[in-house]
């Protein structure tokens, strides 16, 4: 199944494409999932559907800030979700301890992943978002 290439028509189809996205994860075995896309690409916006098809109750949203959430799935197992957009070095990253969560074996989501590349395990699957037009975008899936 992999790689795979997924088209979204309009943004409204993210949700649909999460499950394929999901159903790669579970294929590919790796514990960190690599989402990259230019802003405003859909990144988290997929992100939220996937949290909810993994049960995520809690309310999911981009750790601009805090760098990191972390939520539970429906086995009250962790997943952190990391945006590093805001991030100015693999050294700060480290020192915020993101070597032990991606290194956790549990699920890592990761929003902007070359600015920690260094840090990142292989393989890892990589989520690539293309903006194709306002609306569609396609979703490149390959492990790395």
């Amino acid at each position: 199944m992999l790689p795979l290439s997924i088209q979204v028509p309009t943004l409204a189809d993210l949700s649909a494409a999460a499950r394929q996205v999901h159903a790669a994860i579970a294929e590919a075995g790796c514990p960190v999932v690599a989402f990259e896309g230019e802003m405003g690409a859909g990144k988290t916006t997929l992100i939220r559907a996937l949290a909810a098809l993994l049960g995520v109750t809690d309310d999911v949203s981009s750790p601009t800030f805090s760098l990191v959430n972390e939520y539970r799935n429906g086995s009250d197992q962790p997943v952190y979700h990391f945006d590093f957009y805001r991030i100015d070095s693999t050294e700060e990253a480290e020192r915020m301890g993101a070597a032990e969560y991606l290194d956790s074996g549990y699920l890592c989501l990761v929003e902007w992943p070359a600015r920690v590349a260094d840090l990142l395990p292989q393989p890892r699957l990589e989520v690539r978002l293309t903006v194709v037009s306002a609306e569609s975008r396609t979703i490149a899936l390959t492990i790395i």
